[in-house]
């Protein structure tokens, strides 16, 4: 379906990122991954899919960065055609207590990623008149949880943006959409799952199940698997009409 397009996915060596990455590879889309860790493994990973895959390491939190990101991307295969919005970082504290760096981190990486990419594969995608903008909220941007101001902050700014680059182009071929999941098992929530163990002298098992018992009714993780599903289907003929959503994969975390 997606053969002879590109998708760039930014944090996307591992857990979320990496899921949409594989699902799109899936279908036929060339891959640009973007980073930390390890980028070896993920881009065997997509070439044994059949794709093209590519890997830049920009730092989300470097505009010069992602703006050589994408014009590597350009080289690489023309233009971008579909656009993912994945990276992000975490802290918890209360406000009173919240770094102020790391308040700027999680704001340049979380939320001003998004729209400096999102500003820099418009002008092609407009162009072509076919275009996907998918931004990675989090079930965070639409309610809140204690200690989470920044990523909270962030996310509830990240469905914003994807509302007004929707309606700016609402007349064309290019839709942008967000995602929100609940718990999602990367690393960057196994960190809380082992934070909570630690606290409470539990398991990791029991971290997990305390964790999901908190927020999501259905008791059970989402998956990378079922989001890059989800991703597809933004990208499919279906998706066409749809615009401007915030879709929450979270369990029922967000409907008590």
């Amino acid at each position: 379906m997606l053969k002879n397009k590109t998708a760039l996915i930014t944090g996307s060596t591992s857990g979320i990122g990496l899921g949409i990455a594989k699902a799109l590879a899936a279908q036929g889309a060339n891959i640009v991954l973007n980073g930390f860790g390890d980028a070896e493994t993920p881009q065997k990973e997509i070439s044994a899919l059949g794709a093209k895959v590519a890997y830049h390491g920009a730092d989300m939190s470097k505009p010069a960065e992602i703006e050589a990101m994408m014009a590597f991307a350009a080289e690489k295969f023309g233009h971008v055609d579909i656009l993912v919005n994945n990276a992000g970082i975490q802290h918890v504290a209360r406000i009173e207590d919240f770094p102020v760096e790391k308040w700027d981190a999680i704001m340049a990486i979380n939320l001003s990623s998004a729209f400096h990419a999102t500003r820099l594969a418009l002008p092609a995608m407009q162009k072509t008149n076919w275009g996907r903008i998918i931004n990675v909220a989090s079930v965070h941007g639409l309610v809140a949880s204690a200690e989470k101001s920044a990523y909270v902050a962030a996310k509830h700014a990240v469905v914003g943006l994807t509302k007004v680059t929707a309606l700016e182009n609402a007349t064309s071929g290019v839709t942008c959409n967000a995602i929100c999941p609940g718990w999602v098992l990367t690393p960057l929530v196994q960190k809380q799952v082992d934070a909570k163990a630690a606290a409470l002298g539990l398991s990791n098992d029991e971290a997990k199940k305390q964790l999901l018992k908190e927020k999501e009714p259905s008791l059970q993780f989402t998956t990378p698997e079922e989001l890059g599903a989800l991703a597809v289907f933004f990208c499919s003929p279906a998706g066409d009409n749809v615009r401007g959503v915030a879709w929450n994969m979270d369990g029922g975390w967000a409907a008590q």
